[in-house]
């Protein structure tokens, strides 16, 4: 068992990481609105040339801004989250949480280990159109588990604590 200092440092560090994911998520939402926006006034207007590379770069934006919001929903405890049992209260919802996370542990670890090898698929491709490098948009599969596992870890860590002390969310 890690020492109370070492636990209020990593605590600390998933904040601080938790609160550059809110940023980055904010950023992606905001930069995804130029290129959509150049394909929609390129193809209404004669104004502008139709971009090719909006496209494309719109796809890799979507994709990081859905990965940060899974990230994040991970965090808030919003996203994998399916309550089966709502009366459940204490200990037996401490249990039935963990187990359930067991289940997002090993969602998190086929993104990690298989994202690894999907991004090592492109790391010397480049996209067709903007030729951008395709592991700027693969690496998203493997931090995206990584930080499932972290997050979850840190969910399954109050749990176990739950289940010790025998007493949660007032019950």
């Amino acid at each position: 068992m890690a020492p109370a200092g070492a636990r209020g440092t990593l605590r600390r560090i998933t904040e601080v990481y938790a609160r550059l994911l809110d940023h980055l998520l904010v950023v992606s939402v905001a930069l995804i609105i130029l290129p959509v926006s150049l394909q929609i006034f390129a193809r209404f207007t004669d104004l502008l040339p139709r971009y090719i590379w909006t496209e494309e770069l719109s796809r890799f934006l979507l994709v990081w801004m859905v990965m940060i919001g899974a990230m994040v929903g991970m965090r808030e405890g919003t996203h994998f989250n399916v309550d089966l049992f709502p009366g459940l209260k204490g200990r037996a919802k401490a249990a039935a949480d963990i187990l359930a996370g067991v289940f997002v542990l090993a969602f998190g670890a086929v993104f990690l280990w298989w994202g690894i090898e999907f991004t090592d698929f492109a790391w010397f491709r480049i996209s067709e159109l903007a030729e951008l490098p395709l592991w700027l948009i693969h690496i998203a599969w493997p931090i995206a588990g990584f930080t499932w596992i972290v997050f979850q870890g840190e969910r399954m860590w109050d749990d176990i604590q739950a289940l010790r002390r025998g007493a949660r969310d007032g019950a």
